[in-house]
């Protein structure tokens, strides 16, 4: 049976260091001639991308509330090869997920699914001995996770380790491999969707560098090869995943303004058969030619608005594909994108693509924050019939529309009560705007709806001719 090797590398909050702590190690496995496979537990799109950067590979989304424990396996195992090391960057702290149950989007939960040993990274700053209480408590809260080792972050020096390592080891069992000390250089900068995307961090390689440096310097690397679990790598066949009788050809947005997609929602794409063919609203005057569909991701429309109003051409260009019958598909600044304009947090009003007869406006607060369930509305005409699919919400723009008429009826349960429910949503033409990321993979419905529609304006297109 062919075998790779992996870990998961998680926190005991948010804010602990396990991004940076993750890539550096990353970058120091990489330097070492190991062939580095990243993955990341939850929603977040920008972590993925210092992976990618780091390792020169993809970074994949495992999402445990989003998707079924199969696809989770079919992803991880299918995305690794012989003698690969996998190394997966946990979400928020190690047993933090959708609401308050244990196994639902959380990191433990992503670690028993993959039977995966679990790195734990603590804030030794300030503590000695309590550092030991800490790791016991993770450690004892479930038995069925394997807590393999620990390094400790934010220390002054190897005096405060050997501290922190002699409790720990002593009242837990659980080996110490390391520790970082404390350095502002190295901390990334956050914006109001989390961390700053890694094209627009200046001189990200020297940051890396350092970080790879001092990973280098104060944390056994063999150590935490050695204590990688085996990974059989198998194959694995999506229910739904038969490619289209007629291929196709999608443009999707990808530069600085747009650059919020899972990697797997591609990968999806090029498995049914469509051809990929990559554009920048920012920069690119026209489309690609000869496609029949669009899609548009998320990503920070707002703070590039004023290029993109400059880039009138590519406005009208997508504007005129959309009258032309092109199918498109728009999520969150995507969606903001295809309205007829932004208003910025400074109060500038900037035109967009104004396909939707609504407008985009930036707020100061979060809008919408966490997992959703989307139910497309029978009313709907972008597909066939209604259905339903999980999403995640993370913005702070609102929609103004003259337009009632939703697309999709969103809401947030917990325990199996309604907490919280919206309309969101608009088509027009053969175009859908919303503000939920969807994963592909939580419904094959929503992809094949997509899919169906570009098709049809292939065919239609063709026989214009």
């Amino acid at each position: 049976m062919k075998t790779a090797k992996g870990f998961l590398l998680a926190g005991t909050q948010s804010g602990v260091g396990k991004t940076t702590i993750s890539t550096g190690i990353m970058g120091a496995l990489k330097k070492r001639g190991y062939r580095v496979k990243p993955f990341k537990v939850g929603p977040d799109y920008i972590d993925p991308q210092f992976h990618r950067f780091i390792t020169d590979n993809p970074s994949r989304n495992l999402d445990s509330y989003m998707l079924k424990e199969k696809t989770i396996k079919r992803i991880f195992t299918q995305n690794i090869t012989e003698e690969d090391l996998a190394v997966v960057e946990g979400v928020m702290g190690l047993y933090d997920g959708y609401g308050t149950e244990k196994d639902q989007g959380s990191s433990a939960h992503v670690a028993k699914i993959l039977d995966l040993p679990v790195v734990l990274v603590i804030d030794g700053s300030g503590t000695s001995t309590s550092g030991a209480a800490m790791v016991l408590g993770y450690k004892l809260y479930d038995a069925k996770v394997n807590i393999q080792g620990i390094i400790i972050n934010n220390l002054s020096g190897e005096r405060h380790y050997l501290l922190l390592k002699e409790a720990i080891e002593r009242d837990t069992g659980i080996k110490c491999i390391g520790y970082l000390k404390k350095n502002k250089n190295i901390q990334l900068k956050s914006r109001h969707l989390g961390l700053i995307p890694c094209g627009e961090v200046p001189a990200l390689q020297e940051k890396v560098d350092e970080v790879v440096a001092m990973i280098e310097e104060t944390i056994d690397l063999e150590a935490l090869v050695r204590l990688s679990g085996k990974i059989a790598v198998e194959s694995y066949l999506e229910e739904g995943s038969k490619p289209l009788e007629r291929k196709i050809t999608i443009a999707f947005a990808y530069d600085d303004a747009f650059n919020f997609y899972y990697q797997d929602n591609l990968d999806l794409l090029k498995e049914l058969g469509c051809h990929l063919i990559s554009f920048s609203p920012l920069k690119d005057k026209e489309l690609p030619e000869e496609i029949d569909g669009i899609y548009i991701g998320g990503g920070f429309p707002e703070v590039f608005a004023k290029e993109l109003e400059e880039n009138k051409s590519m406005r009208r260009d997508i504007y005129q594909k959309a009258l032309e019958g092109v199918p498109i598909y728009g999520e969150c600044g995507g969606f903001m994108y295809l309205t007829k304009g932004i208003k910025t947090f400074d109060g500038e009003y900037h035109e967009m693509a104004g396909i939707f007869d609504a407008a985009s406006e930036m707020t100061n607060r979060l809008q919408r924050f966490g997992y959703c369930e989307v139910e497309i509305k029978e009313s709907s005409s972008f597909f066939e019939r209604p259905f339903k699919i999980k999403g995640h919400e993370f913005h702070r723009g609102i929609i103004k529309s003259n337009n009632n008429n939703s697309s999709y009826h969103v809401k947030k349960t917990r325990k199996g009560e309604i907490q919280d429910s919206w309309d969101c949503g608009l088509e027009k033409y053969n175009c859908l705007g919303a503000f939920p990321h969807i994963h592909f993979y939580s419904n094959p419905s929503f992809v094949k709806g997509f899919l169906e529609r570009c098709q049809s304006y292939k065919l239609f297109r063709q026989r214009k001719r």
